[in-house]
């Protein structure tokens, strides 16, 4: 907020600079007719930044939120500082985007932090954890719990500024090519799933593939894998995961409320005036909040067109399924964290602000929600 607030008091402080000097010469030019007019400043040439991103181009909600971010950074800066967006693979492929914003090829990037957790192990946590945050919690945490802090400091050696840059809100549970009636089911079974999920997934006894997202229907369709998952149904329907998999699971156990990030590299962003370092993080806050309207806003449309018009089975993970995951997603954060000290500063602020929004959300969130159903 003190951010936003003095990007406030910057363009009332600019604006009422450019009001006195048209003032001052309006009085000099009517003292003095014969005065000639000052030759104009000559204009800066303006910023120019490359955005990678892990996304296919304009793809919905992820892609399409990247192109938005830019796009509003170019706009709220008058075109001073300007933003072209790189859709996997077309600058750099899309798991290297990381490494590219962090050497200076590009100078911002667009993805998803869990995607680094090889290099950095901490990064998975900042987009979301199974049984962890969701969107809005996530959102608070980050922005009023310290969280956004924390992160800073996992990426402070990579020298690269991460930013919360949209959310998807609670994600689905996958794609599978058989129904999943017990933990035997998962025994064996080839699964795309990244982050702490998947590593949840291999303890259940599933292999976990790792393959981007462009890579991931053709992976299902051909039978390199037996299971996905991706975002929700907007992303899901858009992709056609449908085609190649007809069971559909819920709830989404892994990613109860995915953080999408933007990455700056940090000599670029600190090379920038003070005012357009303000514009780039008020357009993060824009899109952080416009992604997760747009899911929210679109996804049960979507997932109505899955059931009625594509004949997906929409089921539920079995209750002892859940009860069995939940207890290894424990096991699996504590000993990610036991390996890793700055894992375990993170863990440990969002687990003690998971624990405090849970008592609030217990009278508020949830018990509305109940009662709205009549439960």
């Amino acid at each position: 907020m003190k951010k936003l607030a003095n990007f406030g008091k910057l363009a009332l402080a600019s604006l009422l600079s450019l009001s006195l000097i048209a003032c001052g010469g309006d009085e000099e030019a009517n003292s003095d007719n014969s005065t000639q007019a000052a030759a104009p400043a000559a204009k800066a040439e303006p910023i120019e930044w490359k955005m990678v991103t892990t996304w296919p181009k304009n793809f919905p909600a992820l892609g399409t939120g990247a192109q938005s971010l830019a796009d509003s950074i170019t706009a709220m800066s008058g075109g001073r500082l300007n933003v072209k967006v790189y859709a996997a693979g077309e600058l750099v492929p899309a798991l290297e985007a990381f490494d590219a914003v962090s050497r200076g090829t590009a100078q911002m990037g667009h993805a998803a932090s869990y995607y680094w957790k090889g290099k950095v192990p901490a990064a998975q946590f900042f987009t979301s954890t199974p049984f962890g945050l969701t969107a809005q919690e996530m959102n608070s945490w980050l922005h009023s719990g310290g969280g956004l802090e924390l992160w800073e400091e996992v990426y402070e050696p990579f020298n690269i500024i991460p930013m919360a840059a949209g959310n998807s809100g609670a994600q689905m549970g996958g794609w599978f090519n058989k129904e999943i009636n017990s933990l035997e089911d998962l025994q064996g079974l080839k699964m795309r799933m990244p982050g702490i999920g998947g590593e949840v997934m291999a303890r259940a006894g599933a292999t976990i593939v790792n393959l981007p997202g462009s890579e991931m229907f053709t992976a299902l369709q051909t039978g390199t894998i037996d299971a996905t998952e991706w975002v929700g149904p907007y992303n899901d329907l858009a992709f056609g995961i449908y085609k190649a998999a007809k069971y559909y699971y819920y709830p989404g156990w892994q990613e109860p409320g995915s953080t999408i990030e933007t990455f700056i590299n940090k000599d670029a962003f600190e090379a920038l005036p003070e005012d357009l370092q303000l514009i780039v993080r008020a357009a993060a806050r824009q899109a952080n909040a416009e992604m997760l309207d747009e899911f929210t806003a679109l996804n049960n449309s979507a997932l109505e067109t899955l059931i009625n018009e594509h004949n997906v089975n929409l089921k539920r993970f079995p209750d002892a399924v859940l009860a069995e995951l939940r207890t290894t997603s424990d096991e699996v954060l504590a000993d990610i964290a036991a390996k890793d000290p700055m894992s375990q500063k993170v863990y440990n602020s969002m687990q003690a602000f998971k624990t405090k929004v849970e008592a609030w959300h217990e009278v508020s969130e949830r018990a509305i929600i109940n009662a709205r159903a009549g439960d």
